[in-house]
């Protein structure tokens, strides 16, 4: 899957993501052209739920807290920085790369279909 670019910072890593809220199902959607990831998001972008379920859906499927995830730029948009606190580029990379526990993977559907 690693397409997408992670920038190394100095306590952590960076990722660029698009969010595609009122999608039908929590998941990593694809990576575009730029590197950036594609997540769809079941939450509303409404009063902050989308950046509160894409927060969350991060630290589900980095194993990270959710104290360890911010959106560092594009908080009303749906381009985001995203900000990962204590895990180094390659390890977010291989746990993004890992199937998940997104809302398809519950059901025993891959997660991350393209």
């Amino acid at each position: 899957m690693r397409d997408f670019k992670i920038h190394g910072a100095q306590s952590g890593a960076a990722i660029t993501v698009k969010v595609t809220p009122n999608a039908r199902r929590d998941e990593i959607a694809g990576v575009m052209a730029d590197g950036t990831l594609k997540i769809n998001l079941k939450a509303k972008p409404v009063e902050g739920a989308a950046n509160e379920a894409l927060v969350g859906f991060l630290a589900e499927r980095l194993r990270v807290a959710k104290s360890q995830i911010d959106i560092v730029a594009g908080r009303t948009g749906t381009k985001k920085l995203i900000s990962i606190v204590g895990l180094a580029p390659a390890e977010v990379e291989a746990r993004l790369a890992a199937p998940g526990r997104a809302a398809g993977a519950a059901k025993g559907r891959p997660a991350d279909r393209k």
